[in-house]
């Protein structure tokens, strides 16, 4: 049986890297690896189950959704009953969740509040792998997913402005503005390690619009980004 795979491949950075970072700053422990086959079979449900509710489909993809979800809870619940504070977490994703599927419903997933309920439930994964190393929730924590928040939603202004905002010139603006403030704030506030981490962001989101890239370039890049990011910031954090 041939398995049905997202083809939002920038997800799947979305995914690890938050994800990644919380062990990186809090260590590592045997209930992430259990956690991290729930979290990956756990997208792999949402994926289906966003098409399903366009009406695609329907009986396909609720199945898919429903072979993954159990996948999931096969391997969350034995974290779930050692640590029943990651419940939270998964409370925290669930509005978020329910805002992707209201947008999907509705056939406005473009939109960039979609995107960014996306960015904030994926980003929160690093709460739960940060608790199981230190089973505390500190700034640390908290720094980590803001930082994965602050860095998807860079990528996000930089992939509209190769595609559907490529022929808007504020919009490339707007994505310049942002990875700059970001960069000089960071600076000036004397994170410049941090600041290091998202100066490729901004290099590639003036460098890259206007040209023209194929979806497997703009991935590469993307995967490229990302790859230094979590390099940098994980120096940052150990």
């Amino acid at each position: 049986m041939k398995l049905f795979l997202p083809k939002q491949h920038g997800a799947w950075a979305m995914l690890i890297v938050p994800f990644g970072l919380g062990i990186v700053s809090g260590g590592m422990d045997w209930l992430q690896i259990p956690l991290g086959v729930a979290w990956i079979a756990l997208y792999l449900s949402t994926y289906p189950l966003l098409l399903a509710v366009k009406k695609k489909k329907i009986k396909f993809h609720l199945k898919w959704s429903a072979i993954y979800f159990i996948i999931a809870l096969i391997f969350i619940t034995p974290v779930m009953l050692k640590e029943p504070v990651i419940i939270i977490v998964g409370l925290l994703m669930t509005p978020f969740f329910f805002l992707n599927l209201y947008f999907s419903r509705k056939k406005k997933d473009r939109l960039f509040l979609n995107d960014l309920s996306a960015i904030i439930a994926f980003s929160l994964s690093g709460l739960a792998t940060y608790y199981l190393g230190t089973n505390q929730w500190n700034a640390t924590a908290w720094v980590v997913a803001s930082v994965c928040i602050l860095f998807f939603v860079g990528s996000t202004f930089f992939i509209k402005t190769l595609i559907r905002e490529k022929k808007n010139p504020a919009y490339r603006w707007i994505s310049w503005t942002y990875h700059s403030i970001l960069c000089l704030a960071l600076i000036i506030i004397g994170n410049g390690l941090m600041a290091l981490a998202f100066i490729p962001s901004l290099i590639r989101s003036i460098y890259f619009p206007g040209k023209t890239l194929k979806p497997m370039n703009m991935g590469i890049i993307e995967i490229v980004n990302s790859a230094i990011f979590f390099i940098v910031m994980s120096i940052y954090f150990y």
